[in-house]
């Protein structure tokens, strides 16, 4: 069956950096569908040459020796490109009759990709609707919205009124290119595929959970966005949670798309709320020294650009263990990492001889950018006594396969087109998801937040959140990078 992606916002950075790139690479290793066809749309004027030639050299840019230029030429057909204003409704008319004559009577799978504005998502897709372009008769018709997925849990819940007036909840495929991610996908494996794992997965051998995602720069141009947004909106109701969801989740029946979200959707649901009066001693929050410097920025601005957050799940697995979650803008060094930290052993039987306090089992699972997992454990030093040493047990995915990890948006791309949603965020999630970060943004603005302490750039953090750490008798994991 032919496939068609038409791409609303064409004109921005998506799709030129991410989209095309990942589209093309999915041609070169013969994954697309067959007749697959891809339409940009956007108010700029191009003809379908201009826009193929403009794309070759993005693309070429951002590819380096992936790109090929033979390859390009085969793919360069399937390219499409036809103006389009969201704002005008009748332009939506003439979109569907571009589309039934490049499609001919045979017809083919549509998947309409906002790439716009997020302010343009709902009446994007009212003028679908209007058009009759999500109408299924013999053909697919899917929507693929890009986040952020609303700025809140109630505008959230309006985006899905709108998105459910126009698709059925099977049709919108709501992205987090996080969940494309090899290592995020590997982690389903190393939990449900390894019998050696499942066993300690709970709270008898887990003390904490700790989930890091720090990014390197600062916020730069992005001022006058994230300034509106700040870390909490920015990374924790999307990255963050998903990777919260995957690591406590419950094995479900099948992998398929409706039960590996039915289970994500539990720990949502079994997150214990925050008592008020106590969200400041839940949570910390910092900004980067030279933040009311960058372009946009307000000179009184109160947002932060660092925020860790102390969730629990309540239920039977995870009873009275800790998930410490944190992001940051211009910290030590860019690494996405989930460190699983056991308890230490009940019974120490080599402390007494060796006056040495014996580090705990860790498991570092790194997402990115050195994907892998390493495994802490403690051994003997040789001639030594009884002296220990943590030593690690490393798999690394650049030293076990070949092929370059391919880019996330291939294979969300692809079960996009496809028709897997497993990968997908569903309407219910994104809801809880909002409902578990909104009542810290409320909570702060309402004066029961910790203090927004400054932090030098480079580092990992405010140092009030290391001491936060350790007032529970714990420590962040901050090694970077933990995969070489």
């Amino acid at each position: 069956m032919a496939h068609t992606i038409a791409i609303l916002g064409a004109s921005g950075d998506l799709t030129s950096r991410k989209l095309i790139p990942a589209i093309f690479q999915l041609f070169q290793k013969g994954r697309l569908p067959p007749d697959t066809r891809v339409v940009g749309l956007a108010r700029t004027e191009f003809s379908d040459e201009e826009w193929r030639h403009s794309l070759e050299e993005s693309t070429r840019k951002y590819l380096g020796d992936a790109f090929s230029a033979e390859q390009w030429s085969s793919f360069a057909p399937c390219l499409h490109y036809t103006t389009l204003d969201i704002t005008a409704s009748d332009d939506f008319v003439r979109l569907a009759d571009f589309l039934n004559s490049l499609e001919g009577e045979t017809g083919a799978t549509r998947v309409f990709y906002l790439s716009t504005a997020p302010s343009l998502y709902a009446q994007a897709i009212q003028h679908l609707g209007v058009a009759g372009l999500a109408n299924e008769n013999e053909h697919p018709r899917r929507i693929v919205i890009e986040k952020p997925f609303g700025t809140d849990r109630h505008s959230a819940e309006r985006l899905n009124a709108v998105a459910h007036g126009v698709f059925d909840e099977d049709q919108i495929y709501r992205i987090d290119h996080y969940l494309g991610k090899e290592s995020v996908q590997n982690l389903l494996v190393l939990r449900f595929a390894n019998s050696i794992f499942e066993p300690l997965w709970n709270r008898n051998y887990i003390d904490h959970v700790q989930i890091t995602v720090a990014e390197e720069v600062a916020v730069g141009r992005r001022g006058g966005y994230y300034d509106t947004a700040g870390v909490l909106r920015d990374m924790f109701q999307n990255h963050l949670l998903q990777l919260m969801m995957i690591t406590a989740m419950e094995a479900p029946v099948r992998y398929e798309a409706k039960f590996v979200r039915d289970e994500k959707v539990k720990v949502l649901q079994a997150v214990r709320p925050v008592a008020p009066g106590t969200f400041a001693q839940s949570s910390q929050r910092g900004r980067y020294e030279g933040y009311l410097d960058e372009p946009g920025v307000p000179s009184d601005s109160r947002t932060a650009t660092f925020a860790a957050l102390k969730l629990h799940i309540d239920n039977w697995r995870w009873k009275e263990v800790p998930f410490y979650l944190r992001s940051g803008k211009a910290m030590s060094c860019r690494t996405t990492q989930i460190v699983i930290q056991f308890r230490r052993p009940p019974h120490v039987l080599f402390n007494n001889r060796t006056k040495q306090t014996m580090d705990a089992n860790q498991l570092v699972i790194q997402i990115q950018p050195a994907e892998g997992i390493q495994l802490h454990f403690q051994t003997k030093i040789p001639d030594a006594g009884m002296q220990l040493r943590t030593t690690d047990l490393d798999f690394r995915f650049a030293d076990q396969f070949s092929k370059s990890i391919p880019d996330a948006y291939q294979r969300l791309l692809l079960d996009a087109m496809t028709g897997d949603a497993s990968l997908f965020a569903r309407s219910d999630e994104v809801e809880l998801a909002w409902g578990v970060i909104d009542p810290f943004i409320h909570a702060w603005q309402a004066g029961d937040a910790p203090p927004l302490e400054s932090y030098p750039l480079g580092m990992w953090g405010p140092s009030g959140c290391t001491e936060w750490m350790a007032a529970d008798g714990r420590q962040w994991f901050d090694v970077c990078p933990v995969l070489h």
